[in-house]
């Protein structure tokens, strides 16, 4: 069996586009079988780009040696190399003229610590060159480990900056939603790792560094690079990321199962959050992010299984006008069929109108209107608390997945 695409008369008949990465599936059909069709697995494969790519080291690397090799792999076709080096972007992206090389690496020398260092690599292939990318990479001693990390997407609107200490002692936070106008928003000293920049705006783009001094040090200071994340178009309500293993002794400590609270110990509960053993979330099975919540029911016993958290910050649904509470969702297909609902400040419920809902082999997303629960007198300004439940239909047990719950405006 074959395809052919990229052909007049074929598929793509203009050609495939360099540096584009295709998918493809086979799903196979057999009339004759009660089992079919079945949905092949998705390949992939990519049409090498004409520029330059793959650098060595990646790029926004951290911790790089200071005297390092630079490597890439070349562009298709590709015959010499023009590399450019500098210590801002705008330098690298502006510059011209490098003499050509023919190995695909470079040495820049001894480099600096805790500084950000940027490069572009240019493609000859005989008939033209090929303008590369702005690559960058951080040499050893700087801060690293940010969250959110840089250029990250739907960061919730009252975030916490945290990140790893480089050389310094003592940090300036710098923050705001122009890059040239960023204002001072915390100084600490060594130990004191985050700062929380307040309430932001939805859907917007915020910039920040992080400059560290140390006066027993000659470079002292340092300044940070310049890092970004745009904030979400909704309002998260829980998205599992902000749970880890600590030990309850520390501080902070966060187990998902002193947020979410369950049927342990309960007779009438069927439920329990989480594993026995850390991880306590599942990193695995996930729909966004790094985790999601482990929610094994047993209703054989029980009338119903069911955990909820109690709403600390995000109490008010009413802002910005969301009216669309979504909740993803994902079961396996040996769980037992139970009906799915969720119960809003202990009261307010709506159930999922799909009964095989715990069974759901996929993420699934489950969107709620609002107004379900405002019909049963629920003040939607003052939400206390988010119950998820599984209630008895055939008295079964299963595990299920929950991910991602948010809040969502009228769509524009």
């Amino acid at each position: 069996m074959n395809y052919i695409a990229g052909f007049p008369g074929f598929a793509y008949p203009e050609g495939l586009v360099p540096g584009t990465t295709y998918y493809w599936r086979i799903d196979e059909v057999n009339d004759a079988n009660p089992d079919s069709p079945w949905t092949g697995k998705v390949w992939s494969f990519m049409v090498p780009p004409r520029t330059a790519y793959l650098p060595e080291p990646a790029d926004g690397e951290e911790s790089v040696d200071t005297t390092p090799t630079l490597r890439w792999t070349p562009g298709f076709g590709a015959k010499l190399h023009n590399v450019y080096f500098g210590e801002s972007f705008e330098e690298v992206d502006a510059a011209a003229g490098a003499p050509p090389q023919g190995i695909a690496s470079f040495s820049p020398g001894e480099l600096k610590m805790a500084k950000t260092y940027y490069w572009r690599v240019d493609e000859f292939d005989i008939l033209e060159t090929h303008k590369g990318d702005v690559w960058s990479f951080t040499t050893e001693g700087a801060v690293s480990a940010i969250n959110p990390v840089n250029d990250a997407v739907d960061v919730s609107q009252t975030p916490t900056l945290t990140w790893a200490p480089g050389f310094g002692a003592t940090y300036d936070v710098l923050f705001g939603a122009d890059p040239a106008a960023l204002e001072l928003k915390g100084s600490g000293s060594l130990g004191e790792e985050s700062v929380e920049p307040g309430q932001l705006e939805w859907n917007t783009t915020y910039y920040w560094r992080v400059d560290e001094a140390n006066s027993a040090n000659a470079d002292s200071p340092w300044t940070g690079p310049l890092w970004s994340f745009t904030t979400a178009n909704f309002l998260i309500i829980d998205d599992m990321e902000a749970y880890n293993d600590l030990s309850p002794d520390d501080p902070a400590s966060n187990r998902i199962f002193n947020a979410w609270l369950d049927g342990y110990g309960d007779a009438t509960n069927g439920c329990l959050v989480g594993y026995a053993n850390a991880p306590f979330a599942e990193q695995s099975v996930v729909h966004s992010g790094n985790q999601s919540m482990p929610f094994e029911y047993d209703n054989s016993s029980a009338a119903k299984s069911e955990a909820t958290l109690t709403l600390t910050t995000n109490s008010d649904w009413s802002i910005k006008g969301v009216n669309k509470l979504t909740i993803w969702y994902r079961g396996r297909n040996t769980n037992s069929a139970e009906t799915m609902y969720v119960t809003l400040n202990g009261s307010a419920t709506v159930d999922n109108d799909n009964p095989d809902a715990s069974a759901s082999p996929r993420w699934t997303e489950w969107n709620i209107d609002l107004q379900a629960f405002a019909d049963q007198g629920l003040n939607l300004s003052n939400v206390t608390s988010i119950t998820l439940g599984l209630r008895t239909a055939g008295g079964g047990t299963g595990m299920i997945f929950f991910d991602d719950i948010r809040l969502y405006p009228p769509a524009e």
